[in-house]
């Protein structure tokens, strides 16, 4: 990579390696109406907004799966009023009617043993991690697309512009023609070809306009408006500035810096945790519950110690036999953790592979706009002759 790119216009762009990038990267730029535009967009796009909600949603899914760690502990009130029939139970008692009230309390805790409860918050974390880098990525491409359709915006106004001066000039130019027809100084076929020039150059503005009204419907929605109700700044090509020091960070740190990288890890890490849930479903589940309560015929004989009930101990759930579903699920969360590692490898590849496109269009670029500049001066110095001779 060259120290900087060739010089286009009087200027050039200089790449400075390991320094970083400011999150408002667009104030390089050195527009105040182009930093509003960016701010508006920031403050009120919708996909933007529904970004950041789904990173809440899963930031507090990670919340709630952190409840797994603490004992779970739930209250029971039951108050019912039945008629026994004993004869169900063999007996020759007549029927009863009565009253029961139930107050019972339960505390359970979910002994981790092998691993899958905290694989399973893992596996939250990996997700909530993964929506903060869609978050990030989102913003990025809302800030990259404001941006590039302001300055495309601007560029199709300073096309109609020039396009108008371009057709003025003609029409100069035409008007001495015309004098030099009647004076018979020249042909009318001359006449004919600058009408034909200027009637081509003017078919050209309307679809320039309906690309500047594109750009401009494209603006209001990126800034959660419709496009009737959007106020849009004119933002002069003229006055946007080029960046002159571009940073380009080292390979190590923009796989840590990209979005898109991150994201993809992120999934990566999620499909490990998965195999550790598939895992420990493959062996034995244990908990320990305790449960205390009273019953009686109202809420007065709940407290009678003849009514107070209690259990606690251990529980265990040992699967036997599922036909090859939990063998064959464990096998299957490998194979996607596979997928997940092939599909991040191809991530970095191709932000890599997006980098060095920049870095050399960069460069290519410099040099297109100084053979313009090049082209400029030659037809400003026919232009100025042509303007001499008539």
């Amino acid at each position: 990579l060259p120290a900087t790119t060739v010089v286009a216009d009087e200027r050039a762009q200089r790449f400075t390696t390991g320094t970083t990038l400011n999150a408002d990267w667009w104030q390089l730029f050195k527009s105040a109406q182009l930093d509003a535009v960016v701010k508006q967009a920031l403050a009120n796009n919708q996909n933007l907004q529904a970004s950041e909600a789904s990173l809440r949603q899963s930031q507090h899914n990670l919340r709630a799966g952190y409840g797994v760690f603490f004992p779970q502990a739930g209250a029971e009130l039951n108050a019912v009023r039945e008629r026994s029939v004993p004869a169900q139970e063999g007996l020759k008692t007549p029927p009863t009617v009565f009253n029961l009230m139930t107050l019972s309390g339960t505390v359970s805790y979910a002994l981790d043993i092998f691993g899958g409860e905290r694989r399973t918050v893992e596996g939250l974390k990996a997700q909530a991690d993964y929506q903060r880098y869609l978050t990030y990525a989102a913003y990025l491409s809302l800030s990259a697309n404001v941006v590039n359709t302001s300055v495309a915006r601007a560029a199709y106004l300073a096309e109609v512009r020039a396009t108008e001066q371009l057709i003025e000039l003609q029409r100069q130019q035409l008007d001495s023609t015309e004098v030099a027809v009647r004076t018979g100084t020249a042909a009318y076929s001359e006449v004919l070809s600058l009408q034909s020039l200027i009637a081509a150059n003017q078919a050209t503005l309307a679809p320039l306009r309906q690309k500047i009204s594109q750009t401009e419907d494209l603006l209001a929605t990126l800034e959660g408006v419709v496009p009737s109700k959007a106020t849009l700044p004119d933002i002069d090509l003229s006055t946007l500035s080029l960046p002159a020091d571009l940073p380009v960070s080292l390979p190590s740190d923009l796989a840590r810096q990209r979005p898109d990288i991150l994201a993809s890890e992120a999934q990566l890490h999620a499909a490990s945790a998965n195999i550790g849930v598939a895992t420990a479903a493959m062996f034995p589940s244990v908990s320990l519950t305790a449960t205390y309560g009273a019953l009686g015929s109202n809420l007065d004989s709940l407290s009678a110690a003849s009514g107070r009930f209690w259990s606690i101990g251990p529980s265990a759930t040992i699967p036997v036999f599922q036909g090859g579903r939990l063998w064959y699920g464990r096998k299957a969360a490998i194979d996607a953790y596979q997928a997940a590692q092939a599909n991040y490898r191809q991530t970095v590849l191709d932000a890599f592979a997006q980098v060095g496109d920049s870095l050399k269009a960069l460069e290519h670029d410099a040099q297109a706009l100084q053979a313009q500049v090049d082209a400029r001066h030659a037809a400003a110095q026919v232009l100025q002759l042509v303007q001499v001779n008539y």
